[in-house]
């Protein structure tokens, strides 16, 4: 599945044009706890200590170290509504873990964390969502 970027393309150009980072995380076809801690790591580019766990990844968003210097990161988030729909308590974990990050870095990391959840459009091949 292709993610059709126009709909994406005024927030990422506007962060870009920022001087901020900009991550994408695409869930597509994520089944299980394992597979979207892999997806994670690749998305932020973590250290190999990443455990691919909760708590590493609660860790790994309020540190962000090892990416570059920037006064913001724009957090992309892709084709998650199957993921949340077939695991709905996984999915309120990682809601609470990006909620706390985004809290972390308004309130005193360097630099800001926007997360902005985002669904291809619907086409021919992808029918709306109807939830």
């Amino acid at each position: 599945m292709t993610l059709d970027p126009r709909p994406l393309g005024p927030a990422l150009a506007a962060a870009e044009e920022a001087g901020w980072t900009t991550l994408r995380v695409d869930l597509a076809g994520v089944r299980g706890k394992a597979e979207l801690m892999r997806r994670w790591g690749a998305a932020l580019r973590v250290p190999s200590w990443f455990g691919g766990n909760w708590d590493a990844l609660a860790d790994a968003l309020i540190d962000l170290s090892w990416l570059p210097q920037a006064p913001g990161r724009l957090l992309v988030v892709t084709s998650w509504r199957s993921y949340a729909g077939a695991r709905p308590a996984d999915w309120e974990t990682l809601q609470e873990i990006l909620e706390e990050a985004v809290d972390f870095w308004r309130d005193g990391g360097a630099g800001e964390l926007t997360v902005l959840l985002a669904e291809p459009p619907a086409g021919p091949d992808r029918p709306a969502d109807r939830t």
